[in-house]
């Protein structure tokens, strides 16, 4: 019975963690779609600025000098837009930087709430068959497995047979 529920259990553990290399590759999709849009927006506006013979900065600049509330709000709206391009597109440099346990380790740290959720709920799981969905898989089994194998040994430790030399012993004694 132990077998039976440490085998389920690296199964189970197995098929969550070889998911993570596909959510991984769906949210790098999903984060490169937005910095590429992020990106043709900036290089649009740069371009408008550099024909009027402005920086970025000095267009962005003249919108908050209008005095007109609308215009300074689009302002800031495009400033907010530069700083989360640039954020995501480091970000991005990063994951596909990294290694499958760097990228394990540190999601955390590179999940935009916003891009996560939405890879998450049009998350389609998948069968693993690079390197890294296998290894996941079987790092997963050997840790379900011994994990869950553990748990039942301990529980079932009360309802264990005694061995047959200490019965023989305790005939002996009653003898």
């Amino acid at each position: 019975m132990r077998r039976t529920l440490g085998i389920l259990g690296g199964l189970a553990l197995g098929t969550c963690l070889s998911q993570f290399p596909e959510y991984a590759q769906q949210y790098t999709q999903r984060l490169g779609g937005a910095v590429d849009e992020l990106r043709i927006i900036t290089a649009e506006f740069e371009a408008a600025a550099k024909e009027a013979g402005l920086s970025r900065d000095e267009a962005i600049d003249r919108y908050s000098r209008t005095g007109d509330g609308f215009l300074a709000a689009r302002g800031e709206s495009m400033a907010r837009t530069f700083l989360r391009y640039e954020e995501l597109s480091t970000t991005l440099a990063e994951i596909r930087g990294a290694s499958g346990w760097e990228r394990f380790q540190q999601l955390p740290e590179y999940f935009d709430t916003e891009i996560g959720r939405r890879a998450l709920e049009d998350y389609k799981p998948a069968v693993p068959v690079t390197i890294e969905g296998l290894a996941y898989a079987g790092s997963g089994f050997v840790v379900g497995y011994i994990v869950l194998s553990s748990i039942a040994a301990v529980l079932l430790l009360p309802f264990r047979r005694r061995p047959r030399r200490i019965e023989r012993r305790a005939r002996e004694v009653q003898s």
